[in-house]
């Protein structure tokens, strides 16, 4: 089935919130040629909104994501019921207050046609209590949990309620997956969902080495980025963990790193937040950032992100299938 054939049903999008996850799933849904329409209230919102459209733009066409060479006009409106009641798709994306969602919500629901799924960018509200303030249709509405930077990274956690039907949660995925997403089914209500979890577990270690003074920010950040974050953004932990097994697999790996043996490696709750740990995580990484601005690591990481995404797709390409790309690795070929 082809990308046009998948997203046949989904012709026009609204993107209720212009802030940092809307305008990024604005620029996605352009890059996949759909008609997008974008809601937000606040004073300035449709000049930020262009703006960080047009600065994105690039990135989603060195991904492949578009070969247009500015982003297509899209309509700005202060209308959101207008706008939903002629929508296919709606990607709500408000900051993550759950009295804030309710009310947008609600209002989707209840002028949205019965088909429409109405998607929730949150990243940790779940979709059950979401769906509690929809009266019309509350099993369409679901979360598609995207991650910063939204036009680059592929992954979409898709959550469903307790109303939620296989169908929706299907058309959920085929729909992402449509328009270059990786989506990944969450497949029980669970707070922080999947990816949040795991960051979570990183980060309650992060406080507890600064708290402790075994490292400094900038060196647990080396500890991440010179280590382990290098080979978790080709193989995922389970996959490493099969790895260290070697030819006998994960169940050898076990016995030699039982979690009974390493149990005391990792903490399993968060120091106390005092304000000496605050203050000593504000200022070290402030030093550590050595005058740079906000916009300079996120260009930076940006960068990063893109050509870690194209030599792995080359990669996975050639080593899956050496074959049909045999001239390409012989001449070191580095389209694609």
């Amino acid at each position: 089935m082809t990308t046009e054939q998948r997203r046949a049903d989904v012709g026009r999008v609204v993107v209720a919130g212009a802030g940092l996850i809307g305008a990024g799933w604005a620029t996605v849904f352009l890059a996949a040629g759909l008609h997008v329409t974008v809601n937000d209230p606040a004073p300035g919102a449709k000049d930020r909104l262009l703006g960080d459209i047009a600065r994105r733009w690039s990135a989603v066409r060195r991904l492949g994501l578009t070969d247009l060479d500015v982003p297509p006009a899209l309509v700005f409106t202060s209308d959101l019921d207008g706008a939903v009641a002629k929508a296919d798709w709606v990607q709500e994306s408000v900051p993550d207050d759950e009295g804030l969602k309710a009310e947008v919500l609600r209002r989707i629901d209840a002028v949205a046609r019965p088909h429409v799924i109405i998607a929730s960018s949150t990243s940790g509200i779940l979709p059950t209590t979401l769906q509690g303030s929809c009266e019309v249709h509350p099993g369409r509405v679901i979360v598609g949990h995207p991650f910063i930077p939204v036009h680059i990274l592929p992954l979409i956690e898709v959550v469903g309620g307790r109303s939620t039907s296989a169908d929706v949660i299907g058309r959920a995925m085929a729909f992402y997956e449509a328009i270059g997403k990786r989506p990944l089914h969450v497949r029980a209500e669970i707070p922080g969902f999947v990816a949040n979890r795991l960051q979570e577990a990183i980060n309650r270690e992060v406080f507890h080495l600064v708290d402790q003074g075994v490292a400094t920010c900038e060196e647990v950040d080396a500890a991440i980025t010179d280590g382990p974050g290098l080979r978790l953004a080709i193989h995922g932990p389970t996959c490493v963990y099969m790895l260290q097994g070697g030819s006998g697999g994960v169940a050898y790996a076990l016995r030699q790193f039982s979690p009974e043996r390493i149990a005391d490696w990792s903490y399993n709750y968060y120091p106390e937040m005092t304000a000496e740990l605050i203050a000593a995580f504000d200022s070290q990484t402030r030093e550590m950032s050595r005058g740079r601005c906000v916009e300079d690591y996120e260009a930076e990481r940006d960068e990063f992100l893109i050509r870690v995404l194209q030599v792995r797709h080359r990669l996975v390409r050639d080593m899956r299938d050496p074959e049909d790309h045999a001239d390409e690795l012989e001449h070191g070929n580095p389209a694609g």
